[in-house]
C-alpha cells in the first residue's frame, strides 16, 4: 500500500503508469478511462452544481468537471498531487488530508450534488469505507448522488477470479470493493460493471 511519500514520488508519472495498463486491458487500471467518462458524464447532465472528489490525485476527472464549470471541493493525502491539481484547478478548495481519518473540516460544513471518488477508496480497509462513507451520504444535497469508481467486483468469486488471473500484479495489501459483501450496508447501492477488475458504485436520487 502505498502511503503519503510514495504517492508524493508517483505523482509525476501518475497519469502515464494507468494510461498503460488501462491501454493493456490489465489489472489495475483496466476500465480506468471508462468509469471517468462514465462518471463525468453522468455528473455533466446536471449542467452544474458542488462536488466534492474523494482522492482526487493529480486532477484528472475534476479538472474536467472544472472546467464545464462545477465548483469543486477535494481532499487528498499527498500534497505533491495536490500541487498537480491546483495548477489545473486555481479555483477549487483543495485540502490536505489522509480520508481513513476523516475528511478535512471545512468539507463537513458544505453539502454536495455529487461526491465522486476514482482509484482511492481501495487504500480503506472494509469498516473505514462502510464509516466514509456514511458520513459522505450526510453530506448530500437533496437530490445528490454518490459515485464510486474503483477496482471493483460484483461478487467474491469474481475477485478471486482476477486476482488467479493477475498471478504477481495482484497487490495483496489494497482492499477492493467486492458489491455483495457492502450491499448488506447499503441495500439500495447500485453496481455497474465496466471491466473484468473495475466498475461503478452509486447511491443516491
Amino acid at each position: 500500500m502505498l502511503n503519503e511519500a510514495g504517492f508524493d514520488l508517483w505523482a509525476d508519472g501518475y497519469e502515464e503508469s494507468v494510461d498503460v495498463s488501462d491501454e493493456n486491458n490489465s489489472y489495475p487500471f483496466a476500465g480506468y478511462k471508462k468509469i471517468l467518462n462514465r462518471i463525468c458524464g453522468i455528473v455533466a447532465q446536471k449542467k452544474e452544481g458542488v462536488v466534492l472528489d474523494i482522492g482526487f490525485g493529480t486532477g484528472v476527472l475534476a479538472a474536467k468537471l472544472y472546467e464545464l464549470g462545477f465548483e469543486v471541493w477535494g481532499q487528498d493525502f499527498s500534497e505533491k498531487m495536490i500541487e498537480h491539481a491546483r495548477a489545473k484547478m486555481p479555483g477549487a478548495h483543495l485540502f490536505q488530508g489522509d480520508f481513513s481519518k476523516g475528511l478535512a473540516e471545512p468539507l463537513l460544513h458544505n453539502t454536495y450534488d455529487f461526491i465522486i471518488a476514482t482509484y482511492s477508496l481501495h487504500h480503506l480497509q472494509d469498516e473505514e469505507k462502510i464509516n466514509l462513507i456514511g458520513t459522505l451520504r450526510k453530506l448530500l444535497s437533496p437530490q445528490g448522488k454518490i459515485l464510486i469508481g474503483d477496482v471493483a467486483f460484483e461478487t467474491v468469486e469474481n475477485r478471486e477470479e482476477c486476482r488467479i488471473d493477475s498471478g504477481d500484479e495482484w497487490d495483496e495489501e489494497e482492499i477492493y470493493f467486492v458489491w455483495e459483501e457492502i450491499a448488506g450496508t447499503f441495500p439500495d447501492m447500485k453496481f455497474e460493471k465496466v471491466s473484468d477488475c473495475s466498475g461503478i458504485l452509486s447511491l443516491g436520487y
